[in-house]
């Protein structure tokens, strides 16, 4: 039975890529070894690592401005890292408060230095991205952090701010998804788990000139700095993960970059969606106009409907659509990987038990 893997992340990686990978796990380009038992000093990582770079600069377009830096420790030690290294003494960070990784980047950033909210959508269950209008942004504040997608309530960001302080992005779950100017932002960051390739890895888009805001005793291996100087090689960096980041970024090439990319993700969540509002029985709690292409969140009559619904969807190849355990319901993740025929098959399978059960 062919499965379709909607998990939240770790997420499903595209076929091929998978297929790659398994024909050189053991032995990487006639090395007699498999690309983890390599050297990351030695000539066949460091081919892999600048194509990885050179790949994901070609995909969004990134300046010399920049600096592409892979990192261990996922988006959650950014959360810490940020404000660690860009922090103004005497200035508020500003933080959009758009659900729980959103709230918990916030917490981190309470421990060094005055943090204040710009907006928040806490009051209506992290149902929508707030209205523009409405923000608050200090002009002297050290930065702005969003959660450009916010993957347990299924909202996203479709208009971006435009704050007089770098912008800081958190873009785990829609990194990569969608064509967007970089120079919009301050940092990028992303865990690689859901998009673009396992876990293990960030990817950090970072403006070079805010490295110079590092304060002289931040420890070595959380200093931005490190990375760029050594081209994210100061240690031995996550091999296989960038490795596979390489080979993802190779597949988004091959299918037309990430216009292309972006094209297919919004016929996935169209039909979704579409699906949905055509519904009595199925219902999405997200304000229409925020709604997340990443992450389709959806609501069944009954906590035992929905019970029902995953378990019959599991046995008929369709894995990971239980929704996360604080808000329930149920949850189609459709990142980049997921191929459209998998969402054609989810919505023949939600019609059927709609049919059945209504």
């Amino acid at each position: 039975m062919k499965v379709f893997n909607f998990n939240a992340g770790p997420a499903m990686l595209p076929a091929e890529v998978m297929e790659h990978a398994q024909r050189e796990f053991c032995d990487y380009h006639k090395s007699g070894c498999g690309i983890m038992e390599l050297s990351h000093r030695g000539g066949e990582f460091t081919e892999v690592i600048e194509a990885a770079e050179k790949n994901i600069r070609e995909l969004m377009d990134i300046s010399d401005d920049y600096a592409v830096l892979f990192i261990q420790g996922g988006a959650s030690l950014q959360f810490a890292m940020i404000p660690m290294n860009l922090h103004v003494p005497g200035t508020s960070m500003d933080y959009a408060d758009t659900g729980h990784w959103a709230s918990a980047a916030m917490k981190e950033a309470k421990l060094f230095g005055d943090v204040k909210s710009a907006c928040s959508s806490k009051d209506t269950n992290y149902n929508k991205i707030p209205d523009l209008r409405h923000w608050k942004m200090d002009p002297r504040a050290s930065y702005l952090h969003i959660t450009t997608n916010n993957t347990i309530f299924g909202t996203q960001y479709h208009t971006l701010p435009e704050p007089k302080v770098p912008m800081i992005a958190d873009m785990s779950s829609d990194f990569m998804s969608r064509v967007l100017d970089v120079n919009n932002f301050g940092l990028i960051y992303a865990g690689a788990q859901k998009n673009i390739g396992p876990s293990g890895v960030a990817v950090v888009i970072m403006r070079k000139d805010l490295v110079k805001r590092t304060p002289a005793n931040t420890p070595t291996m959380l200093k931005y700095g490190t990375y760029i100087d050594g081209k994210s090689m100061y240690n031995t960096p996550p091999t296989f993960g960038i490795y596979m980041i390489r080979l993802v970024t190779d597949w988004m090439k091959k299918i037309g970059g990430l216009g292309a990319v972006e094209t297919i993700n919004d016929a996935k969540s169209e039909a979704i969606y579409e699906t949905i509002e055509a519904s009595n029985f199925y219902n999405n709690p997200v304000d229409p106009e925020s709604r997340s292409k990443m992450n389709v969140v959806f609501r069944l009559p009954s906590e035992a409907l929905e019970e029902k619904f995953v378990k019959e969807a599991k046995a008929k190849g369709f894995v990971g659509l239980k929704g996360h355990r604080s808000v329930g319901g149920i949850r189609a993740s459709i990142y980049n990987a997921m191929p459209l025929e998998g969402v054609e098959k989810l919505i023949d399978f939600m019609n059927a038990f709609e049919k059945a059960n209504s």
